[in-house]
């Protein structure tokens, strides 16, 4: 078996571009991939185009070594762009790997630890009253984790953000949260990389004990030192590394001990070849995986799989909810999907991945499309 192409569709799926991308075999066996760089697709499909000039000939079996001759077949290695196109292109030869030998992904890993996968919801409202409606829906339609957050729409007004007003409104919801639905869900906020080390621990220092069982993101991640002075200003568990592109970014983050759960992205990482280094990393260091899955359907699978055969693994992250609609999951394009009810993701156990693509279905062409380039009230430019 070779490979004989592969293809890159960047393409418009419910309110957001997906980077789509089919490894094809001389057999007629095929393996569907994704990449996680958004807004930046055409970015990682260059760097598809040219993975794809030698990799043509080359045996998907081979992935580990492909995962190697594609990180080291430049002079500047790694980087997102990089790591992204990696990503898409492994997760695809693991679904070929699959399909010709007739097992699901998770074999492929070591077998599954569980029968279906634990998951968790977004939610958000303009106000305390509506973060608490938001969080009591999620609850009643079966989710047991959740993540809530003040309305963007409402705190960023004509590309304007400012962290101290969010810090204190936001902190007033979450408690209104908390003393509604008790403490048995599991609470946690995203907080986008937005703040400062200062204002950061500002918000935590907000909340009573147990209003929050998770934090993410929030500060930016090229500094370990600053996670560090965070962690000695607050208690509340953080949630950090969906940005991360490879096991050497982790590093520090787990070495440190400066994250309790591994925000992992499959689509980004460096598909399951890097992705299962990082896990059993963490698993060395009690640390669980609470994978970030932001995408669509093959997204969705891909880290399924990795979550079906890894022992230490929490939640993973689901777009489609009482608490939000997206548009991510369509059984249009993605007519084999796994199976995504509230609370749970249960993988198909078809050889390969468990998720195909209609291709005639890919009609909404790739829009050029930003994420806000937000200010402050002074003017400067501040984090999405």
């Amino acid at each position: 078996m070779y490979i004989t192409d592969i293809k890159a569709f960047p393409v418009w799926i419910g309110s957001r571009n997906q980077l789509l991308v089919k490894v094809e075999t001389n057999e007629g066996i095929y393996g569907w991939g994704e990449s996680g760089f958004s807004s930046r697709e055409l970015g990682v499909k260059g760097i598809i185009d040219h993975y794809r000039e030698w990799l043509i000939g080359k045996d998907p079996f081979k992935r580990g070594a492909l995962w190697q001759e594609m990180y080291r077949s430049q002079y500047f290695e790694g980087g997102r762009t990089l790591t992204a196109a990696i990503s898409s292109i492994d997760i695809a030869l693991h679904d070929i790997v699959g399909k010709k030998l007739g097992v699901p992904v998770y074999d492929l890993l070591g077998g599954k630890h569980r029968d279906w996968v634990p998951t968790f919801a977004t939610g958000n409202g303009s106000s305390a009253k509506e973060m608490v409606d938001s969080a009591k829906k999620m609850i009643m339609e079966g989710f047991n984790c959740f993540r809530i957050h003040r309305s963007y729409k409402y705190e960023i007004k004509e590309g304007i953000y400012e962290p101290r007003e969010s810090i204190s409104e936001t902190a007033e919801g979450l408690i209104k949260v908390r003393e509604a639905v008790g403490n048995k869900p599991v609470i946690g906020i995203d907080y986008h990389h937005r703040l400062s080390v200062a204002e950061a621990a500002s918000f935590c220092q907000m909340l009573p004990s147990h209003t929050l069982d998770f934090i993410e993101e929030p500060i930016r991640d090229e500094t370990p030192e600053a996670y560090e002075s965070l962690r000695r200003l607050t208690n509340i568990p953080f949630a950090i590394g969906e940005e991360f592109s490879s096991k050497w970014q982790f590093l520090p983050y787990i070495e440190k001990g400066l994250t309790n759960y591994a925000r992992i992205d499959i689509c980004n990482v460096g598909g399951f070849t890097e992705s299962m280094k990082v896990a059993g990393w963490a698993e060395a260091h009690y640390i669980d995986l609470m994978p970030h899955n932001p995408l669509g359907p093959i997204c969705v699978a891909a880290t399924s799989h990795l979550a079906m055969a890894t022992p230490n693994f929490s939640w993973l992250e689901i777009r489609e909810s009482a608490g939000e609609s997206t548009g991510f999951y369509s059984k249009e394009i993605f007519p084999i999907q796994p199976e995504i009810i509230p609370g749970k993701v249960t993988v198909l156990k078809q050889p390969g991945l468990g998720v195909d693509v209609d291709e005639s279905s890919l009609t909404k062409p790739f829009q050029f499309s930003e994420i806000p380039h937000l200010k402050r009230k002074d003017g400067s430019f501040t984090n999405w």
